[in-house]
């Protein structure tokens, strides 16, 4: 659980660098920790990873539009979620709030009232949000996360550090894809880019956990991530 003295964490995924700059710029100085996206795809990635307490994001972006990045959100957590809009986006702006989207804030914009707005839902967030899980039940898995014990169809697994931290990020999404970048940046920190420390793992985890030379429960997606099945089926 989240220490009281700990920063809120905020996520901004905008592609106009004036606009990151103006935030970073108004919302470092109320004491949040800030991580910056250009676009939705990185935005995405690093809301598994990361895990902030808000994200703010424009609508209007390459690859991935706000819109389609609230829908994403949504489907992994309850984090709020703040976009920017222009006057002339209205329909826009429905379908985000349509797609999970908890405000929105038009662009010009005043500085004071998005903090405002930022910390009206941060408080609704303290408010809502519950403890996280100390332990996991999925599938054939039982994890204890407080004690660190592993539990597959009823047999105790002993892991290292690293890979019962993978186990966890994977069993926190089950069956959603997950990227390379996601998990390392979960496991290994923000700065992690070492794609070889995530493939020696995972293969280690499967020689732990799968009963089959064919992988059933940590299916690897080609070229982008894994997905994590906690029944060995296409049921989860």
């Amino acid at each position: 659980m989240k220490s009281t003295n700990t920063p809120p964490k905020i996520l901004i995924v905008d592609d106009e660098p004036q606009i990151t700059r103006v935030l970073r710029t108004a919302l470092s100085t109320q004491g949040y920790t800030l991580q910056i996206a250009a676009n939705g795809i990185e935005g995405l990635e690093a809301a598994q990873a990361w895990q902030p307490d808000l994200v703010i994001t424009d609508l209007s972006m390459p690859q991935m539009n706000g819109v389609e990045l609230c829908r994403e959100i949504r489907a992994l957590s309850q984090v709020p979620i703040i976009v920017l809009s222009v006057r002339n986006q209205d329909r826009q702006k429905i379908e985000a709030l349509d797609a999970g989207a908890d405000d929105y804030v038009t662009k010009p914009f005043s500085i004071q009232e998005l903090q405002a707005r930022v910390r009206a839902q941060l408080r609704r967030r303290t408010a809502s949000t519950p403890p996280p899980p100390e332990v996991i039940v999925a599938g054939d898995f039982h994890i204890d996360v407080t004690q660190h014990r592993v539990i597959v169809r009823g047999k105790e697994v002993h892991l290292t550090p690293k890979q019962f931290d993978l186990l966890v990020c994977l069993a926190e999404h089950p069956g959603q894809m997950l990227t390379h970048r996601a998990l390392l940046q979960s496991v290994w920190g923000t700065n992690a880019d070492q794609p070889e420390y995530l493939r020696v793992n995972i293969g280690q985890l499967r020689k732990k956990i799968e009963t089959t030379d064919e992988p059933r429960y940590i299916l690897t997606e080609p070229w982008v991530g894994y997905r994590f099945r906690p029944t060995g089926n296409d049921e989860f």
